[in-house]
């Protein structure tokens, strides 16, 4: 499974990229979503490596990530009851496995946003202009959970 956050604008991009973007529900800067790995979203993601950067989300990270920030629909916090109304999970664990193990995905919620909003990472991104390990964007692996958890 993938976390995909997006850093850099779309001032100047070709239509294709920015309707990329908007189908990976990034629709601003220090958006986050959650993607499963497959042939069709890592050609999506190719394709826009130079506004965005993604990597493998492990478990743990995932459910910091819907702890902290995880909303309803009108950008209300969500938590564990909240979540056993509308999706009919007892944990944010039991919901995390549920995404990991292709049983669920979060658009099928209507209540709940299919993204996360992040803010700007602490002591700030390296460069948005360069390619991971030099810079920011692109593919990091594993590396994506130090950069989601300063920007939770």
């Amino acid at each position: 499974m993938y976390a995909v956050v997006r850093i850099r604008g779309t001032v100047g991009v070709r239509r294709e990229v920015r309707d990329t973007l908007n189908m990976l529900r990034l629709n601003g800067v220090n958006s986050c979503s959650i993607l499963r790995e497959n042939p069709t979203s890592k050609g999506m993601l190719v394709l826009v490596k130079d506004w965005i950067t993604y990597g493998e989300v492990d478990r743990e990270t995932l459910v910091a990530l819907m702890k902290k920030r995880l909303r309803l629909n009108g950008n209300k916090r969500v938590d564990e009851n909240v979540l056993k109304k509308v999706a009919g999970f007892d944990s944010f664990d039991a919901f995390a496995d549920a995404l990991i193990s292709s049983k669920t995905k979060l658009k099928s919620f209507e209540q709940l946003q299919p993204f996360f909003r992040l803010t700007p990472p602490s002591k700030g991104f390296v460069s948005i202009k360069e390619h991971y390990p030099k810079g920011d964007l692109g593919y990091r692996g594993k590396e994506i959970k130090e950069l989601l958890e300063r920007m939770m």
